[in-house]
């Protein structure tokens, strides 16, 4: 299983993902799910993936090589699609050439097509978007409603998400909102495991990227853990008892 989340603000996009891939209890391995299609001062985008590692790899390595447009005929990749909707189609279209090509096989070895890919970034002269593509090649987009997306196992870390995050947000406050449930994931399921990838890019600037993998024991990560953990136990006891329960 993994995790990955991605915040689309009005200063920039963060986008984080763990790095846990598991193929059966004794088959844990470590596959980096973050990639960034970069072309300083023209284009930013990048992806997070979850779901089937061959099935994604394919898709990514597809998205590079190339792809005919199904309406035109034209060989597109992610870095010659004119805006981030057509990043987006071309992410899709290749997910329905995987499966054209493997689905059969797969299904006959009872391997469930299962493929998430988080797609966002900025084209030179076009809006920061953010989209999540499904296994099906179809795709929704990140709103000014609900400025961030999840995908693979998000239920831990969506209450916080909810609470706290709005297309205002500052990029400093959401990487901390990011990493908030990241934490929160982690702990409450073995599947998801370090090192973390993040990503962090200031909107318009198509060249103002930080990336940053956070290992086990990182400082940084490891203060935050401890002083969530901390202020949630003060909080809760903060709050007044109900008046119907005796001490």
């Amino acid at each position: 299983m993994t995790y990955c989340v991605g915040l689309m603000l009005d200063q920039g996009l963060v986008m984080l993902g763990d790095t846990r891939t598991n193929a059966g209890f004794d088959n844990i391995s470590c596959f980096s799910k973050l990639q960034k299609f970069h072309v300083p001062g023209e284009r930013l985008i990048a992806t997070l993936t979850a779901g089937n590692l061959a099935i994604s790899q394919a898709v990514l390595n597809m998205v590079q090589d190339g792809v005919p447009d199904p309406e035109t005929g034209q060989v597109e990749t992610i870095y010659t699609v004119p805006t981030m909707f057509r990043a987006a189609a071309l992410v899709g279209e290749a997910v329905r050439r995987v499966h054209r090509t493997h689905g059969d096989a797969m299904k006959q070895q009872d391997v469930a097509f299962d493929v998430s890919i988080m797609l966002g970034g900025q084209i030179s002269g076009r809006t920061l978007r953010l989209f999540h593509v499904y296994a099906a090649g179809n795709f929704i987009e990140a709103t000014a409603d609900t400025p961030y997306l999840q995908i693979g196992e998000h239920k831990y870390g969506k209450p916080m998400l909810d609470r706290a995050v709005t297309r205002g947000t500052s990029l400093i406050e959401g990487v901390k909102l990011a990493l908030i449930s990241m934490d929160s994931t982690l702990r409450s399921n073995l599947s998801v495991g370090m090192p973390l990838d993040l990503l962090v890019y200031r909107n318009d600037s198509l060249d103002g990227v930080v990336e940053q993998r956070m290992e086990e024991g990182d400082p940084y990560f490891a203060m935050m853990r401890e002083r969530w953990s901390n202020a949630l136990s003060e909080a809760h006891r903060q709050i007044p008892a109900p008046d119907w329960l005796s001490p």
